[in-house]
């Protein structure tokens, strides 16, 4: 048969193609969070946080996460992935900084005004984020588990933690890999 006239299989013309988009993650998170018998695969736990590790599309870094009632992240970012994430059970809040913080050197960073955006996700709802996104993720319901899905590419080399007073970021810890798996 003529080279021309094969059709590489979807993986192989996803590898081709190169790394994912921020838009393909969405969808990814979206069609995963769908997915109720995963979701209700998940262990969920009444105090912390449960995960377990998927395999994203295009080499990407996915995550399926319980979140009990009234727990959250704390502010913190992706390194030099981007992502996005979606909602299967409950309801999510974010909170995120527009601001691209300096690339290193620093401890303490007063913030300016008007930086600060919020947004809630219910079941279903979703949002793509680029590099450098800085935001903190909260289930602010105080008797229901929310699940949801998350996506990043690369893989995630690392999170820096932080903590917030008013206008003050301070970096208080950085997580690599192996803190997480």
């Amino acid at each position: 048969m003529p080279a021309s006239s094969v059709t590489p299989s979807p993986v192989a013309a996803r590898a081709a193609a190169g790394p994912p988009t921020a838009a393909e993650l969405l969808d990814f998170a979206r069609r995963t969070a769908a997915d109720q018998a995963l979701v209700d695969s998940l262990p969920l736990d009444p105090e912390g946080r449960t995960w377990v590790r998927l395999d994203g599309p295009g080499g990407s870094e996915a995550w399926l996460i319980g979140w009990p009632p009234g727990t959250g992240t704390g502010w913190h970012d992706h390194a030099e992935s981007f992502g996005a994430f979606a909602t299967a059970r409950g309801s999510l809040t974010e909170h995120a900084l527009a601001v691209r913080l300096p690339a290193g050197g620093w401890k303490t960073l007063e913030l300016a005004e008007d930086l600060d955006r919020s947004r809630r996700l219910g079941a279903g709802d979703g949002r793509a984020f680029g590099r450098d996104h800085l935001h903190e993720v909260l289930n602010p319901s105080p008797d229901t588990h929310a699940v949801s899905v998350h996506a990043y590419y690369p893989p995630l080399p690392l999170i820096r933690r932080f903590s917030r007073t008013g206008a003050v970021l301070r970096l208080e810890h950085v997580e690599r890999p192996e803190d997480w798996q």
